[in-house]
């Protein structure tokens, strides 16, 4: 076990081993996957890591069911193993022992801090449909979906988070960043979700610039960007950054040892559509990222504030 992931273990109270090895693993996830939200996660005080590790872990645990481009398997055998992994979650949520590690430690996150069972339905609702759904034709039906797959997890983390206001005032902000994290992560994969069979991009929006699935494929396909998907892309650009802005004064309504995280993931996630814009929006092919200096230079003076804030606490 790494020495940052005992130190983190310990000063949450994590003692029993099999525990300890389930929030290992879901750092580990957090880690190989999500460099953002493991840099961002860094800014926390060390007892609250693990909690967020083990959302994450969850998360990216469920979506490689559905999105795992190795596994061929049919649809419908997703679908039956995201409905036992809800299953295995709600006896897990029950007081039962899980055997899965990554199942162990989001029930024990659960418990810890009060996490409501619905929110986590929501979110595996929304995994299914990944089996089962292909487009969605206007941002009303995208949002349905986006509710459980984002803001939820807006909405799990604020617990673990803290606030200085009444939970529920922080619960839209918290549930718009959700979102705008997502809506940025489908902009970005528009490329791959398509080798997916999946478009995550509102048909209408796409539409009214011209652009369909066929048009992504063929400049997918012959490595050719297109006017009017890039003018689509600007469009569906300015709309997330929309998004950003209705979420950022929730970050002040954090309590004040967890707004340096948080910050620091909005400015990265949001730095994405940045580089998106720098591509000229020809991203069909590449995926873009914030480069390593980038958010080095965010991470640094958050951690100044981060530190600062536990001294004042």
């Amino acid at each position: 076990m790494p020495n940052a992931a005992r130190a983190e273990l310990d000063a949450a109270g994590i003692t029993d081993p099999a525990l300890r090895a389930g929030y290992v693993v879901c750092r580990a996830l957090n880690a190989h996957h999500g460099r953002t939200y493991f840099l961002a996660t860094r800014l926390l005080p060390a007892a609250r890591r693990p909690a967020v590790h083990a959302l994450y872990g969850f998360a990216r645990y469920a979506d490689e069911i559905v999105d795992d481009l190795g596994d061929a398997r049919p649809a419908a055998e997703k679908a039956a193993e995201i409905d036992l992994l809800g299953l295995r979650l709600r006896q897990a949520l029950a007081g039962e022992r899980a055997e899965q590690p990554v199942l162990a430690a989001v029930a024990d996150t659960a418990r810890r801090y009060a996490l409501a069972p619905t929110l986590f339905a929501d979110f595996l609702a929304s995994m299914r449909m990944d089996t089962e759904v292909t487009a969605y034709a206007t941002f009303d039906e995208l949002g349905r979906y986006m509710h459980g797959s984002a803001a939820v997890i807006g909405l799990l983390m604020l617990p673990v988070l803290g606030t200085t206001v009444p939970r529920e005032e922080a619960e839209g902000p918290a549930a718009a960043l959700g979102v705008a994290f997502q809506l940025t992560n489908f902009l970005r994969d528009v490329g791959e979700d398509l080798d997916r069979g999946r478009v995550y991009l509102p048909t209408d929006e796409l539409a009214a610039f011209g652009v369909d699935r066929e048009l992504l494929a063929w400049c997918r396909r012959t490595r050719r960007p297109d006017p009017r998907v890039r003018r689509a892309l600007a469009h569906l650009v300015a709309h997330t950054r929309a998004v950003y802005r209705r979420a950022a004064p929730g970050i002040g309504m954090l309590e004040p040892v967890s707004r340096a995280c948080v910050a620091c993931a909005f400015t990265l996630y949001r730095g994405i559509l940045d580089q998106i814009e720098a591509a000229d929006y020809d991203i069909l092919n590449r995926r873009v990222s914030v480069p390593r200096h980038t958010r080095l230079a965010v991470a640094v003076p958050g951690l100044v504030r981060a530190l600062a804030a536990r001294a004042r606490s």
